[in-house]
């Protein structure tokens, strides 16, 4: 080839630089990586085949070889599946298509083991060839395509793809030109133990063929031979496969180099025959999060490879379970539109929930890790956003993912579920308490937390994306509500122990009476409504909005995503009892400290939206305001007509100005 290499892109060139210097304590990888390739492949041509007979020529056994030319120090592996033409080579090997990646990128540091963590979550499929070899050749043919195409690259400069002089079989042959330190997979035997060990599950025959090197004799070892057992995994007896058969076959499915976190191997009989074989991997996917990620739970049909990712099978909230699902009564050549609403499906879908929220509630139940195994909150952490989503989109699982749900709450700085939740609640209490917002640190000092915290309420702190969604479907759980302190009124009476403060009104019903209408007075249509509240204890004021509003964090967030119509109004309740209003109930009636007070009220409300988050609309005015009384505050200077707040250029000081 004497074209100009196409260079990778940026993202490929960094994961390569990683892959071919620092990544793998275990080269052999790379071998599993392209026969799991091969076998998609396979698979899918298996599966057009159906419709297209005409496809598989004259070569219908599918089948995975693997040629080692000890001479040439060369390993090629082939498969006569559906093959790539010329975009399809580009797209998959000069590219990393799998979303997340720019994350993923993003996150690398340099840091030999924390690198090799992430980048065992995120897989590298193919570029995995690049840790043994300096040079990598694929030819490939499309099945039902005349033209064949030649990838070539060294993993550094770049890569080159041009028409092939001859027109290959059908299929991909990936050549690796061996580096001089990877002499063990020149080895028979080396090749056979990795295929064993990784890759006795796939269900086609893989094949050894051995080219002895000059004045070498062809011994039996050198013999063309299938080394695998090319029995579909699922179909075997549990007690029949070990621990590791079962972890290679999850990397396998999951394209992953981590270990499972739970499996389900189901056998069902009866009206319906079918099988599955399931993981819940432990780490979180990259593209976990991205909009048109699938679950990764592939259809086969008596052993034929049907489909992979069908939204029929399983819901978006268990889109990170993986594995195969092999049905007897689902016909072979139906089309994936006709799948997603079939019947059968629909059967297989309902069990498959029924048994993975299941185990997952086993799981729950195991609070520590075992050895290594994660625990049930730090499992939770990686995919309990994602599980939470199930609480929007199917009802008769809700009380089942609340169940299983762990929430940080007021009460320690470690996880709770429910049902510890309600063995610990107050006496008179009947609601569940939550707040929402976007960190659980900054929540438990939010204001609206006082009052419930001075009589021993414990609140759910819920500071996932999802949750403000949910709530706003979810009514209650085991017949008690969910309530949030940033809506509505609030009334703790009756509920735990009262503090003594609150039986001792600061100021009678009539002050309070006047104190409300003048803050009302003063910020006029910037706030819905202004009332005592019965939720703070140690702040003067905070905003809520009513009852059947939408949640405060619900609307910040679809306000960052796009633009949305202009939010309601909130309620301003202020703190009867702190020494501010009390102070302020005093002003009422001064006509001399009239503008004070309307600079006051408006510090009051700008704080509150401080501590809610909201954007300030006028920060210049804000913080002039807040100058003049921290000047007044060091001089200790009690205030006289002389003192009275002057209007600046911007009209900070009127009534109308500086809001």
């Amino acid at each position: 080839m004497s074209a100009t290499p196409k260079p990778f892109e940026a993202d490929v060139g960094r994961v390569l630089d990683i892959v071919v210097n620092s990544l793998y304590r275990h080269r052999e990888v790379f071998l599993r990586e392209l026969i799991s390739n091969a076998s998609d492949a396979c698979d899918r041509l298996r599966y057009l085949s159906l419709s297209e007979p005409e496809l598989l020529g004259e070569d219908p056994e599918f089948r995975i070889e693997i040629l080692l030319d000890r001479g040439k120090r060369l390993i090629t592996v082939r498969d006569n599946g559906i093959g790539m033409n010329r975009e399809e080579l580009e797209r998959n090997l000069g590219t990393i298509a799998r979303s997340g990646t720019a994350r993923f990128v993003a996150e690398l540091t340099g840091e030999r083991t924390r690198d090799l963590e992430l980048i065992g979550r995120f897989g590298v499929g193919f570029y995995a060839a690049f840790m043994v070899a300096d040079r990598v050749v694929v030819v490939s043919r499309r099945a039902g395509e005349e033209r064949g195409w030649v990838w070539a690259s060294d993993g550094r400069s770049g890569y080159l793809v041009e028409e092939a002089e001859t027109v290959p079989p059908r299929g991909t042959a990936v050549t690796l030109h061996l580096k001089a330190d990877a002499d063990e997979f020149l080895n028979p035997l080396r090749i056979e133990e990795v295929i064993r060990r990784y890759c006795d599950h796939i269900a086609f025959p893989i094949f050894l063929e051995v080219e002895p090197a000059a004045g070498e004799s062809r011994t039996s070892l050198q013999q063309r031979r299938q080394i695998n057992r090319a029995s579909a995994i699922w179909t075997r007896p549990p007690q029949e496969i070990s621990d590791e058969a079962y972890v290679e076959f999850y990397r396998h499915v999951a394209h992953s180099f981590d270990r499972p976190y739970a499996r389900l191997h189901l056998r069902m009989e009866g009206q319906l025959a079918w099988s599955a074989l399931l993981f819940i991997p432990e780490r979180r996917p990259f593209d976990l999060f991205d909009p048109h990620r699938r679950h990764g739970v592939r259809l086969y049909v008596r052993r034929v490879f049907v489909t992979d990712g069908l939204e029929g099978l399983l819901p978006r909230w268990l889109r990170f379970v993986v594995g195969v699902v092999d049905s007897e009564d689902l016909p072979l050549n139906v089309s994936r539109e006709t799948l997603q609403h079939d019947a059968v499906v629909a059967k297989i879908r309902r069990t498959l929930i029924r048994r993975i929220l299941d185990e997952l509630a086993r799981l729950a139940q195991r609070e520590g890790g075992e050895g290594e195994r994660p625990s049930w909150s730090d499992w939770w952490c990686e995919f309990g956003p994602v599980l939470k989503e199930g609480l929007l989109e199917e009802g008769e699982w809700r009380e089942r993912i609340l169940a299983l749900a762990r929430f940080r709450t007021t009460r320690d700085e470690g996880w709770t579920d429910l049902d510890s939740y309600l063995s610990r609640m107050v006496k008179g209490q009947k609601a569940i308490y939550v707040l929402t917002g976007e960190d659980a640190a900054s929540l438990r000092h939010h204001p609206q937390l006082e009052a419930a915290r001075a009589r021993g309420i414990e609140v759910l702190l819920l500071d996932d994306a999802v949750d403000p969604f949910w709530l706003e479907r979810v009514e209650s759980y085991k017949g008690h509500r969910f309530v949030s302190l940033a809506k509505g009124e609030v009334d703790f009476a009756g509920i735990g122990e009262a503090p003594r403060e609150e039986a001792e009104p600061a100021l009678a019903a009539g002050e309070l009476a006047k104190l409300t209408a003048r803050l009302k007075s003063a910020l006029g249509e910037e706030v819905a409504d202004v009332r005592p509240s019965r939720r703070l204890a140690d702040s003067p004021a905070c905003l809520v909005v009513p009852e059947y509003a939408p949640d405060p964090a619900l609307e910040r967030l679809l306000r960052r995503h796009g633009p949305v119509s202009p939010p309601p109004r909130r309620i301003l309740e202020y703190n009867p009892r702190h020494p501010l209003l009390v102070a302020m109930a005093g002003m009422i009636g001064d006509a001399r400290r009239s503008l004070e007070f309307d600079e006051l009220a408006r510090l009051l409300l700008d704080q509150a939206r401080v501590v809610e988050g909201e954007p300030l609309p006028d920060p210049g005015a804000f913080a002039r305001r807040l100058g003049r009384f921290l000047a007044r505050a060091v001089d200790r200077a009690a205030p006289t007509a002389g003192d009275a707040p002057q209007a600046d250029a911007a009209g900070a000081a009127s009534p109308e100005g500086g809001r």
